[in-house]
């Protein structure tokens, strides 16, 4: 049934020889490289023998039954374990997104619904925050708009995780499920009259790019600086410290005024910059495979919904894999793990289906 697994069980000896090599670690770069192939091929060589193990002990436990039935137990023990074992390996052999083990740089904006898309994207941005906090992950907010009701009108924060990640687990494998028009439904807090209002605020996510990712010639770009706007503070609305950084081939454009200095906004925008234009490289060199990337927000609209927060029922809905829960509170609070499960189901079934 996993023949082609053979391939893969003898690249992986062959790379443990080579990480064994003491010269091969003199080119990090290349050491990086393979201990993240290694990383990535173990998992599924650990449940090929575990896969193959089992189908070598369900054939020699039938052969005690036919002598002695006392072992039909253990065959179906066996038997069982066997299929959970397929399954398994059947999940670890789909095709993994390249990006899975990246960091990412998420940005929500306020959208339709004025005041309260702008709270409702501060509602966002802390429930992304205490999710990162309950899996362990580091947040860095880059830049914030904010509204005066004490929302924000525009934010972005990086996303990294604390060291080495299991395959399958990095911030990227888990957020990028996130990208999209989310909706929510419930009375405002500038509602006299008790009406439920729906508003909607956009969220989107490419995985940060580190600087061999990318190679921008500085040529290709135009830097303008600005004096900043927001709520004031040391630096804000007293200097040209706020940098707009614009992509002439591409015409991407990134910018950053929280920081105090110029240099700081500079380096905080290209680094903006670098993520975006990993994820625009990335869509065109794999388009047949970057559909879940380029279905993010194309506009704020309430009609392009990809999830639903209703707070009168304290309901969460996810449209596209037809999720549902009455845990509103708790996702809010940074309980997401069963929500973005369901899409990371979903994802595997579709893949596994198309292979």
């Amino acid at each position: 049934m996993f023949e082609a697994v053979d391939d893969l069980v003898a690249e992986h000896a062959d790379l443990e020889k080579q990480l064994a090599d003491p010269s091969v670690h003199a080119d990090q770069a290349n050491a990086r490289r393979l201990n993240k192939r290694y990383a990535e091929l173990t998992p599924i060589v650990a449940t090929y023998r575990s896969w193959k193990q089992t189908g070598d002990d369900v054939d020699t436990a039938r052969e005690f039954a036919a002598d002695d039935p006392d072992f039909a137990a253990e065959v179906k023990e066996l038997e069982k374990q066997r299929e959970e074992l397929t399954e398994k390996l059947r999940l670890l052999l789909v095709p993994r997104d390249p990006s899975d083990d990246k960091d990412v740089i998420l940005e929500i904006k306020a959208g339709a619904g004025g005041d309260e898309s702008a709270l409702f994207a501060g509602d966002l941005l802390r429930m992304y925050l205490r999710y990162a906090e309950r899996v362990g992950w580091k947040t860095e907010i880059i830049d914030a708009t904010e509204s005066e009701l004490g929302g924000y009108k525009d934010v972005q924060v990086a996303v990294k995780t604390r060291g080495q990640t299991e395959p399958g687990h990095g911030v990227w494998a888990r957020l990028k499920y996130e990208g999209g028009v989310h909706r929510v439904q419930r009375v405002p807090a500038t509602e006299s009259q008790g009406r439920i209002h729906t508003s909607a605020a956009g969220v989107l996510v490419t995985p940060e790019a580190e600087e061999v990712d990318v190679e921008i010639n500085p040529n290709d770009l135009r830097i303008d600086v600005y004096r900043s706007s927001g709520p004031g503070g040391q630096s804000v609305n007293t200097t040209d410290s706020a940098v707009r950084i614009t992509h002439i081939p591409t015409g991407v454009v990134a910018s950053c005024q929280n920081e105090k200095s110029q240099l700081q906004n500079k380096e905080q925008a290209l680094r903006i910059l670098r993520s975006r234009l990993l994820a625009m490289a990335q869509e065109e060199a794999e388009r047949e495979a970057a559909d879940a990337r380029r279905s993010q927000v194309r506009t704020v609209d309430r009609s392009e919904k990809i999830r639903t927060y209703n707070f009168p029922e304290n309901r969460i809905s996810d449209h596209r894999v037809g999720f549902k829960a009455y845990n509103l509170d708790q996702v809010l609070d940074g309980d997401l793990d069963a929500v973005i499960q369901a899409c990371v189901d979903a994802d595997s079934a579709a893949k596994l289906a198309a292979a």
